[in-house]
């Protein structure tokens, strides 16, 4: 009888599965390869940790373990833009409702340490106290579409400005009868005839190759270069022009909104703006929000210098295009001088209605598609 005592001990450490089904938070510390996690109990208690391969079938995985604790209705999940975009893209559509999680502070990671474990443990604990209020974008239509064509866009305008200033370097050491002979062309004049100099099937070998046939070929290919580059930037404009009238297109008719601000703001809500609370979340997102900074009688607000910058300065570009063309935005700046605000004042407020106007466009329904 002693024996048969055994095994029924040997199973006590995991008399957490057999937990009547409450609710439990997960929390997940993201890797490229691997991700840890957490199951939290809401009271803060540890029920269980384990690691997980960053794949669908460990996505699975890791759900059906963490649902053998309790009911998972919430996760913590650190990296959701990045490393723990697809988990998170997987777990929403699981009806879980995922939050960036906080990662540690940098006291507490002097205090208890770094690990993976323990930073999956303080996802979860963000979420069980609040301060991991930032729902996950689903990444899932046509504003994650957009992300794409923007991160192509970017890139290809870097390598493109890359280029130009590499054949002008050229230009400056170039022979100065080639100089004279380009001297003067405009830049669109200037590509062109240099792409003509980039005939590859004319070279001799190198040994026999001058200096002013390299100086040619090279201007020839840097030129190739930025026609190339030139015709992706336009294609992708294209499609991002596409994608914000069939998408947004009331924020189009809206005063210094062109296509690509729109997508920079588009961008910043997410294909889930409903994650957006109110228009005060969405300006603390853009970076627009004052941040209080009093002490004492002295009562101060300073410039948030947080948030999406590249929201921000679609922000500021309307901004500034108001000012120019939209006589409302003109009478106000005029009247808030006359107040004794300051311009930086102004236009910070001016950031600010722009941001409420925006959000309240993104919050509309998307219009029926044309039959």
């Amino acid at each position: 009888m002693s024996t048969a005592s055994v095994p029924s001990t040997s199973l006590a450490p995991q008399t957490h599965r057999r937990r009547p089904a409450g609710e439990v938070v997960l929390g997940v510390d993201t890797h490229r390869d691997a991700h840890v996690a957490a199951v939290l109990s809401v009271t803060g208690a540890v029920l269980a940790t384990d690691e997980f391969p960053a794949t669908a079938a460990g996505y699975r995985n890791l759900l059906k373990w963490a649902g053998k604790s309790g009911v998972v209705r919430r996760a913590g999940v650190e990296g959701t833009g990045s490393y723990g975009a697809s988990l998170s893209r997987y777990l929403l559509a699981q009806g879980v409702d995922v939050l960036d999680g906080n990662r540690m502070d940098r006291a507490d990671r002097r205090r208890r340490g770094k690990s993976d474990p323990l930073d999956a443990q303080n996802a979860a604990r963000a979420v069980l106290s609040g301060r991991a209020c930032a729902r996950a974008k689903t990444g899932d239509g046509p504003v994650q579409i957009a992300r794409m064509y923007k991160l192509t866009k970017v890139s290809a305008v870097k390598a493109r400005t890359q280029a130009i200033n590499q054949l002008k370097a050229v230009l400056i050491t170039a022979d100065p009868t080639l100089r004279e002979e380009l001297a003067g062309l405009g830049n669109t004049e200037l590509f062109r005839t240099c792409a003509g100099f980039a005939d590859l099937s004319s070279l001799k070998e190198v040994g026999e190759e001058s200096v002013l046939q390299a100086t040619r070929t090279t201007l020839g290919l840097l030129a190739y270069r930025i026609g190339q580059l030139s015709e992706q930037i336009r294609e992708v404009d294209a499609r991002l022009a596409r994608l914000v009238e069939s998408h947004a297109p009331q924020l189009l008719e809206v005063v210094g909104i062109g296509p690509d601000t729109a997508v920079a703001l588009l961008i910043a809500a997410g294909d889930n703006p409903e994650r957006l609370h109110s228009e005060a979340s969405f300006a603390a997102l853009c970076g627009v929000s004052p941040v209080v900074r009093s002490s004492g009688r002295r009562q101060f607000r300073r410039l948030n210098r947080g948030g999406d910058r590249q929201a921000n300065a679609a922000l500021h570009r309307i901004v500034f295009t108001r000012l120019r063309v939209d006589p409302r935005t003109q009478n106000y700046y005029e009247r808030r001088l006359k107040e004794g605000k300051t311009r930086r004042e102004i236009i910070r407020c001016l950031k600010r209605y722009a941001a409420r106007e925006v959000f309240h466009l993104i919050g509309q329904p998307q219009p029926e598609p044309r039959s």
